[in-house]
């Protein structure tokens, strides 16, 4: 299974994202590029960053009818992204409507991941606001089934989450997982989060950094100190 650190890129133009990762001299981390980046630099900004060596997760969320995210979907196969998501509460037809319209001709495509549930929600928005029983380990169990039902890679989790979505529905299905804050730092807006070391001890594939290494006064220290701790 693979593991890496994905750096949250949430910046608003180009300019400064790259004038961020210039600090990181030689080293290309994995980037995520997500909706304030890209509604304001549109397409170009994925083919920038994989011009520059990145392997780059695009965090969009797509959540529609089935024609109109296979329509998106086609629309951003050829941008070069390693991984695309989606929200699995967008049902199953959704979802396979999403995977069919980001395979390319070849039959190559990107890692498709379901959204489960945002890490900012916790049980008692999830009751009060949302109407929805259980607890949040349930909601993530049943929305990851159904994505791997719909043939994705995996589902966009909480570290909390990710040992039971490995053991519940497969070992080999991917954990992204958001919510991660080193122990001195505070929570921000994040309900159920963790350190690297735990994400780590509870089986995440890939973590999803972005202000504890983004708002550092040395990023790439910060990135170093995260990989350390996760990757072992």
């Amino acid at each position: 299974m693979p593991k890496d650190v994905i750096i949250a890129c949430d910046f608003p133009s180009l300019e400064d994202t790259l004038h961020f990762l210039d600090r990181f001299g030689d080293s290309r981390p994995y980037l995520k590029i997500g909706m304030e980046l890209f509604y304001a630099e549109g397409p170009a900004v994925v083919r920038a960053l994989k011009e520059r060596g990145h392997r780059v997760f695009l965090d969009l969320k797509l959540h529609d009818i089935p024609n109109t995210v296979a329509g998106a979907m086609r629309a951003l196969s050829g941008l070069g992204a390693d991984m695309v998501n989606l929200h699995a509460s967008g049902t199953i037809d959704m979802m396979r409507a999403a995977l069919k319209g980001l395979t390319r001709p070849d039959g190559t495509r990107p890692l498709v991941i379901a959204v489960t549930l945002l890490t900012s929600i916790s049980q008692q928005v999830m009751q009060d606001e949302l109407l929805m029983d259980g607890t949040p380990g349930d909601v993530v169990l049943h929305l990851a089934r159904n994505a791997r039902l719909a043939g994705l890679d995996g589902v966009v989790c909480s570290p909390l989450e990710a040992e039971l979505v490995h053991s519940q529905v497969a070992s080999d299905f991917l954990t992204v997982t958001p919510g991660i804050r080193f122990s001195a730092d505070g929570a921000g807006d994040q309900k159920r989060f963790t350190t690297p070391e735990q994400a780590r001890r509870m089986g995440a594939d890939y973590i999803v950094v972005g202000r504890p290494i983004t708002a550092a006064d040395n990023p790439l220290d910060a990135y170093r100190r995260c990989t350390d701790a996760f990757l072992g």
